[in-house]
């Protein structure tokens, strides 16, 4: 099978599934200040229903691996009549490819009964592979609330507060270098580089890290995966220990090897078992699942990758994307 990959949060993640109904019954509740809607999980990504500039609803992908605020279809952009603002440059972890792609600025964008005004959005192609899908919410987006993606009861959650630190039994500190989440894990014996992705697959590992640890089959290929500027092959296997993010424990986990990009990737797969609270003020994540013992299989379904962020902080200019 032919996969695009994104992994490791250096890609954009496109979309996937059937749009739902209008106004899929999105819950507002005023006197506390949290705001909730369904969540769609389809292939383990999760989708929710968005309005633009009072059009809609129209059906995004969440994306905790995209560092851009947001990204939208051609045709959405003409729909809702979206102003361009400038262009965004998009590249792969190598450096050698790159593309630039228009910028447009949403007047409102409304999810979950919050309305985000002055939204910066990409113009781009999203994959329509499995059914219609007409944008994407990066983790930027979110900045100044409590994002709650609770998998387990399908329910996104935005509210204000803050999280509270428990020594890193729950609640994990995380790093936000290109806009998106990284947290360290244990796996062989070691603190590991992670991003949490949302919009990723798997549990995927780096190349570099195979020779470190103890698998128990050799790996094998699983799929192949392709970005702008290069082809690679995705190998997988069950690892021969345990991997652990804060006080849980991955037993024996299925994982994906990529040689491609730097980082591992906590993805969708994964995330199936947690209600995740991101804090980006704090710079916390909280982890929520109902059992400390957890079982990966292997990946449900493959994702396409079509282009990744710069490898540095760019220009002002520039949109940086995961």
């Amino acid at each position: 099978m032919t996969r695009r990959d994104s992994i490791a949060g250096f890609a954009l993640r496109l979309c996937q599934a059937t749009a739902l109904a209008a106004g899929a019954g999105v819950l507002f509740a005023a006197d506390t200040g949290i705001h909730t809607a369904p969540l769609d999980i389809t292939h383990d990504k999760p989708f929710v229903m968005v309005t633009v500039n009072g059009k809609g609803p129209f059906r995004f992908v969440i994306d905790t691996g995209t560092g851009g605020e947001a990204f939208v279809t051609q045709a959405l952009a003409e729909q809702a009549g979206l102003p361009v603002t400038g262009q965004a440059r998009l590249s792969d972890p190598s450096g050698q490819g790159g593309q630039r792609a228009p910028m447009v600025s949403i007047q409102s964008l409304k999810v979950a009964g919050v309305e985000f005004t002055g939204v910066k959005a990409v113009v781009h192609s999203l994959s329509q592979d499995d059914g219609e899908c007409q944008g994407l919410l990066g983790f930027p987006l979110f900045r100044d609330y409590l994002l709650t993606l609770d998998f387990p009861n399908r329910r996104l959650t935005l509210a204000k507060g803050a999280l509270d630190p428990d020594g890193g039994l729950s609640v994990l500190p995380f790093q936000m270098p290109n806009g998106t989440p990284i947290v360290a894990m244990r796996i062989g014996g070691m603190e590991v580089e992670t991003q949490v992705d949302s919009g990723g697959a798997g549990l995927s590992l780096p190349d570099q890290l195979v020779a470190r640890l103890k698998f128990a089959a050799e790996p094998s290929e699983f799929s192949r995966g392709e970005s702008l500027s290069t082809r690679f092959q995705i190998r997988a296997a069950k690892l021969a220990g345990d991997v652990r993010l804060g006080s849980y424990t991955f037993t024996r986990p299925f994982v994906e090897i990529n040689p491609a990009f730097p980082l591992a990737n906590f993805g969708s797969s994964p995330m199936q078992n947690f209600a995740l609270t991101f804090d980006q003020k704090e710079g916390l994540i909280r982890f929520e699942a109902r059992q400390k013992s957890i079982r990966l299989a292997a990946t449900p379904a493959p994702v396409r990758l079509q282009t990744a962020p710069l490898p540095k902080p760019p220009d002002i200019s520039l949109v940086p994307v995961g």
